[in-house]
């Protein structure tokens, strides 16, 4: 008996669609008649959209639909399509590379971008928004190094780490207050340990008097 594995079938271009419509998809090709082969890819497309509707909150998603289905067709469907049909070489040609920032973080708890916070601020002139954000500025450094340390910290270690990176142009002013790391960091709220509701355990025996078949009797403690 030889069994059809998926393993050893056709690999499909695009799994999310379902081996049914990679048939159809193969099937069409297949069609002479143009006319009915551009019916056919309408009609394939409708299908399409219906099995995956979260296409349809992506914006021009028919456009989309008519992409996957040259996609599935390995661009080999001759039809009337009402979009330009992608080129092939986008699909293989390799992603640019993300250029990433050189050098070293002089802080990693802080991170960079309270690094470059720092570098803004202290090109800002003196006054209420650079007070503003000097405020911002300290809290967050405080808030992530209990984040990552997980230990308390003295304000003025904060203080002489946001000294240190801005080269000693942002201070703390009477406006700046730091928080306490309660106001940061909220304690997790646990969910109280209900009791066990055991009604049959806090309900009251209710003695029966039974008659023992002697002259004596007896207590029954079930119902």
């Amino acid at each position: 008996m030889n069994y059809d594995y998926n393993t050893q079938r056709k690999r499909m271009a695009l799994p999310e669609y379902g081996r049914n419509v990679q048939k159809m998809v193969d099937h069409i090709k297949t069609i002479e008649d143009r006319d009915e082969r551009n019916r056919a890819a309408k009609t394939i497309i409708g299908i399409m959209g219906n099995l995956n509707t979260h296409i349809r909150d992506v914006g021009d998603f028919k456009h989309k639909l008519w992409d996957h289905l040259a996609l599935i067709a390995n661009f080999e469907l001759d039809i009337d399509s009402p979009y330009p049909v992608p080129e092939p070489s986008k699909f293989v040609e390799k992603p640019k590379q993300v250029p990433y920032r050189q050098g070293e973080i002089r802080f990693l708890h802080y991170g960079r971008i309270v690094e470059l916070m720092i570098n803004a601020a202290s090109e800002m002139e003196d006054g209420e928004e650079k007070e503003y954000f000097t405020n911002l500025i300290v809290n967050q450094m405080k808030k992530s190094y209990i984040t990552w340390n997980r230990a308390q910290v003295a304000d003025e270690v904060i203080i002489g780490d946001m000294k240190l990176l801005s080269k000693g142009r942002l201070k703390i002013t009477d406006g700046v207050k730091i928080l306490e790391v309660k106001e940061l960091i909220p304690a997790v709220k646990r969910k109280p340990q209900g009791k066990a509701d055991n009604k049959q355990q806090n309900k009251p025996y209710n003695k029966k008097k039974v008659t023992s078949g002697t002259n004596g009797y007896f207590y029954c403690p079930w119902g």
